[in-house]
């Protein structure tokens, strides 16, 4: 690579970099072909500020999740009192990307967790589904589920908590 495409990819980088920010956006991914061996491929994140948004629901969903089994009440999930920050909590699960959790493996099936639930290490939390591929969550370590901070079938932030375990 020559001293003026590397500085010319510095620039480029820069220009993303500043989009990013000026367009307060969390993730963007550019690739540059310069010939048919030689490319440039580009992923600039930031991880965005920790805050609490209430689970929504996703506007669409695959086919076969068109009538999610009901998920259990964010009363339930999440006790009032405790008004604490959940992504500060040592025991916070987060997401590892962007897309639509679900809590079971198919529409009608068991859900993975619920509050109380045992998990051992690598055990399946849920599933965070982007561009049409179904991610499975493992466990980072054994413990009991405290809380579930998502519903079934919304959407999550790459950094969002999703679960703690204790």
């Amino acid at each position: 690579m020559t001293k003026n495409t590397h500085d010319a990819d510095v620039a480029f980088i820069q220009a993303l970099a500043e989009l990013l920010n000026e367009n307060d956006l969390t993730e963007l991914q550019v690739k540059r072909d310069y010939a048919e061996d030689d490319s440039l491929n580009v992923r600039v994140s930031r991880k965005p500020p920790q805050q609490i948004v209430a689970p929504q629901q996703a506007q669409s969903a695959p086919a076969h999740y068109a009538a999610p089994a009901p998920a259990a009440p964010a009363a339930a999930a999440a006790p009032a009192a405790d008004n604490s920050d959940p992504a500060d909590h040592p025991g916070a699960v987060v997401s590892p990307m962007v897309g639509t959790v679900y809590m079971q493996a198919e529409p009608g099936a068991p859900a993975f967790i619920s509050v109380g639930t045992s998990v051992s290490e690598g055990d399946t939390l849920l599933i965070v589904e982007a561009m049409k591929t179904m991610n499975h969550i493992p466990a980072p370590r054994s413990g009991t589920v405290k809380r579930i901070l998502v519903e079934d079938g919304a959407a999550v932030e790459f950094g969002a908590p999703l679960v703690i375990l204790e």
